[in-house]
């Protein structure tokens, strides 16, 4: 498979930042995770596939989620989901990706 620089065409540059971005999303593959778009939404779902070009990330199964926290429990929690199916999400508009364990009890309801 062959890849494309995304930022100009210094090969130093595409060696030194991007694979790296890149390998870690690919190794989520398969796995359940939870993309946070804003501090209140994100979805959740299997990561299926990560593009180079577009850079981004396929999730299977995916459910747009809405996030809260408050003063007492100040770590976003889901609250309410809405199935989506495949979705597309741009690395620019994903501000946290998170690897969700299966067995979490807020994880899935």
């Amino acid at each position: 498979m062959e890849s494309t620089p995304l930022r100009g065409s210094d090969p130093h540059h595409m060696a030194s930042v991007n694979p790296t971005v890149f390998h870690m999303l690919e190794r989520l593959v398969g796995k359940r995770v939870l993309a946070v778009i804003n501090r209140d939404f994100g979805y959740e779902g299997t990561l299926a596939v990560v593009s180079h070009e577009p850079p981004g990330v396929w999730l299977t199964e995916s459910e747009a989620v809405i996030l809260r926290s408050t003063v007492v429990s100040p770590i976003p929690q889901i609250v309410n989901r809405e199935p989506k199916g495949d979705t597309f999400l741009h690395l620019d508009a994903i501000q946290r990706l998170e690897s969700v364990s299966e067995g979490k009890p807020s994880a899935r309801r």
